[in-house]
This record gives structure tokens, sequence and C-alpha cells, in this order.
């Protein structure tokens, strides 16, 4: 950009271009072209004036539509909230346009970020940008799309239970998820507090790292929010990381919903860095199989008070007023029951129903001490070894409709995934593979708590340096 030889308004005309030539996989719900133009020419204005860039200048970022951007649609991918508009910004994306950052659009999610597949969504399912036929993940499904398509250069989504690892790993590239706490999540609408997290979509290690050195932080907004300061954690450009210990579960290659191609892959990947003399041991975890269930108690329990706040009354909306509404509750209810969707509501009923009077102990409490003792154990590997190597997903993306009407096997396919968001630990999903089906799937690491710079090296490393030639996906 300071040599001119390309600028941000060119930038951002290039990929405007081909938002509308892949508008079929509808990873947008709201384009903001004349304002991302009137943005780039500024900032092509100022760095022509003084000859500086800042951190992300002219980056062009995608932003989940549950991430708020102030004057601009806030719709959760609901019919809720189709026409409400947002009265400020979420820190990150205040963090983004410090840097100059330009924001190109709001991008298609499930429903209040429920749902592994973006088929929940009011404005339609997001499609895979590799085969159309099938989904894309979810709930980021629409940020993880636009960067695998070339839509945008990096996007923001949220990650409450894999919904930003798992979309990355269906559409070959990388998706963080950091410590719960490291991102501000002023802003982000809530679906289960304890466990959301922002998180980021790229294209490369380097791209991510400087995304989180710019969005993570301390935030007056946000009590949850990590006091720690921001390290730098840009990894070396060709990192050789030396006698790493990592683990892997055992259990977790050995689970029957473990597609066999994904599992020879990872054990092949496990071959490849003990001959480049790293120690890697299977460790024994004995929760794999109540992680999902408790994840899915808490997280529901969660939703069902955090969805309370729409009720159609102080804005979203609101059912249309005729003699069938003939009180106050009648109206909630028939307002809550056409603005939400099926499995918003599948999930709302279920958390109310975990929380009531004569189940709270034998689901909430009990949902709650197995969180702990996952938390524990999980400290106790990380305490031990430098990653945890599992797969992201049982499977390769799956095909539109395949699982829409089976709520329970969608639920267990994030049996990877919810370990990260239970323990709140940061993970990633880099891509590496690609399954004979032509799709490409990754590998997730997860690290120790605020250990982001080392998880970001290590998977840095490993897509510097591990080559499957037959299975290799470059995202």
């Amino acid at each position: 950009m300071l040599t001119g030889e390309i600028t941000c308004e060119q930038a951002v005309s290039a990929y405007l271009d081909r938002i509308a030539s892949h508008a079929h996989l509808n990873a947008f719900i709201h384009v903001y072209a004349e304002e991302a133009l009137t943005r780039a020419r500024t900032i092509d204005a100022r760095i022509q004036r003084e000859r500086t860039l800042k951190r992300l200048t002219g980056v062009v970022f995608g932003i989940k539509d549950v991430i708020a951007y102030a004057h601009h649609p806030l719709t959760a991918a609901s019919r809720m909230l189709k026409d409400f508009r947002s009265i400020y910004s979420a820190t990150a994306v205040e963090r983004l346009l410090e840097e100059e950052a330009i924001i190109i659009g709001s991008l298609n999610c499930d429903e209040f970020a429920m749902g592994s597949s973006t088929e929940n969504s009011y404005f339609g399912p997001t499609l895979h940008p590799l085969n159309p036929d099938c989904v894309p993940g979810g709930s980021s499904g629409g940020s993880a799309a636009a960067v695998s398509a070339d839509l945008c250069m990096l996007a923001l989504g949220s990650d409450t239970g894999g919904s930003v690892r798992q979309p990355a790993d269906f559409c070959g590239i990388v998706g963080l998820k950091p410590t719960y706490g490291r991102i501000s999540r002023h802003g982000l609408i809530a679906y289960a507090s304890s466990f959301d997290q922002i998180g980021i979509f790229g294209k490369n290690i380097a791209d991510v790292a400087t995304t989180l050195e710019v969005i993570a932080g301390p935030d007056e907004f946000d009590s949850t929010a990590s006091p720690l300061p921001v390290e730098p954690y840009q990894p070396a450009i060709n990192p050789d990381v030396q006698g790493l210990k990592w683990a892997y579960m055992q259990e977790a290659l050995d689970h029957p919903s473990l597609d066999r191609e994904i599992r020879s892959q990872i054990e092949a990947l496990i071959d490849w860095l003990i001959q480049k003399g790293h120690v890697v041991d299977a460790v024994h975890f004995h929760y794999l199989d109540v992680i999902a269930p408790a994840y899915y108690v808490l997280t529901t329990a969660e939703a069902s008070a955090n969805l309370a706040r729409y009720d159609g009354m102080r804005y979203g909306y609101r059912a249309a007023s005729d003699d069938s509404v003939s009180s106050l509750d009648v109206c909630y209810r028939k307002t809550r029951s056409e603005g939400f969707g099926k499995e918003v509501k599948r999930r709302i009923l279920l958390g109310t129903y975990v929380l009531s009077e004569g189940y709270y102990e034998a689901y909430y409490t009990k949902a709650q001490q197995v969180r702990r003792l996952v938390a524990e154990e999980a400290y106790q590997i990380l305490n031990t070894y430098t990653c945890l190597l599992m797969p992201t997903f049982p499977t390769t993306a799956f095909r539109l409709k395949e699982n829409i009407n089976d709520p329970v096997k969608m639920y267990l396919g994030d049996l990877y995934t919810v370990f990260a968001n239970l323990a709140g630990l940061p993970a990633i999903s880099i891509p590496l593979f690609r399954h004979s089906n032509g799709l490409p799937f990754g590998v997730q690491l997860v690290s120790g708590r605020f250990q982001e710079k080392k998880l970001l090296e290590t998977a840095a490393y490993l897509l510097a340096h591990y080559r499957s030639t037959e299975s290799f996906c470059a995202g």
C-alpha cells in the first residue's frame, strides 16, 4: 500500500466483486459496500499524507452477525432481531477499527449461535464454498465460508462449544478460540455467558496472531475479561520447534463416531511427531462421553436466562395484534413462538426444564460438577504437556439437511470441541488434510490457559513442516 501498487479501495472493490459472484453461498446477511469503499478511500488518503501503516490498515474483515457494530444491523440471524440496529460497537470491533481495519459486512450464522451447520438461520443456510451440497459448519458458518472463498481476508466469529473451530475444520482454514476472558465479550450477543468467546478465522497463523494482538486485552465494560497483558503472539516465519511434549486422548481416537480416515491421518501425524524427536504420549481422559451432555445442560440453562430479554416489548419482533392477543402473557408467548426458530425454542425449553424445581439438582448441579472435573483433569494434563492434539470433528462436512431432523446426533458431533469451552482453554483448528471425499479437515490443538503464544507457535510449526502429499490441504 505504501508503494501504491494496490490501494485499499482497489482491495475492497475486488472483495465486493467476489461477494457478488459468490452470492449463492449466502455467507453475508448484510454487505456494507458504499461504506467500506468510503472508508477505504479515507485510509488511502491518510496513507498518502503520512506514509505510515497501522497494524490492520486496509485489512478487510467480516463479522458474525452476533457481534455489535454501531448503527448497523445486528440480527443474530433471527426473525426476532431482523430489523434491529446496534447502538454501539463491540470492544473487539472498536479495536479493529482503531487499527484501520475495514468491515465489509455481517456474516450469516445459526440463529443466536445455536447450531453446528448454519442451517438454522432466518436468512437461509450458508453453503460450503468447496461443495455447495454440504454445510460449512456452524454456528459461525458464514464467517468460515467467507474466508475460505476469499470474500474477506479475515473474520470474527463466536465459539461457545466449537462454533469457530468446527466450521474452520470443515472449510479448510484456521480457526482460533482463545482462552475464556482473553477477548472482551462486550458487544457479543450472549448465548451462554460462561462459555462464549469471540474467535478469529484466517488463512494463516500470522494474520490470526496479529488480529488477536489487536482485539485481546482487558476491558472496563467486561468484568470477565482478563487483566493479563497482551503478549506478542506472532510466531517465527518458519518455526522449527523442537522437543515439545504432546498428548493425545486415546479415547478420542478410539471413539466409534470418528471417521476411520480422520483417525488414520491423525495417527500418521503422531508418528511423524515422534520421528521428529518430540515426546508424544497417549493420555486417558475419563469424561469424554459425558462432556457433551454436561455442556448442553449448562449452555441451554444459560440460554434460557439470556434469551428471556427478547420479549418484543422494548425492541425486536412483536407478533401482530389481533383478537387472540387478549393479555400480555399471550402476547409474549405468541411473539416468542413466532420470533424464535425451532432450534432456539428447543434449547430454551431444555434450559428452562433443567433449571426448574425438582430437576435443578439432578441436571444443572450435576453438570456443574462434571464441568469442574473436566477442568481439573484438563489442567493436570496441560501442566505436563505443551499441547493436547485431538480431532476437531468426527467427520468431514456433512450434507445439507442430513442431520437437521436429528438434533441429538448434531449435539454429539461437538464431542471434541466442547472440552475446551468447559475448561475455558484456548484451542485452534488448523487445516492439514484432505479426505478421499475431496473435503478438507484439520486437527485441533489445545493448550493451557492464556498460552495462546505457545498454541500459535505449535500450530505454525505443523503448518510449516508437516506435509502429507496424499492428504494435505492448504486451505
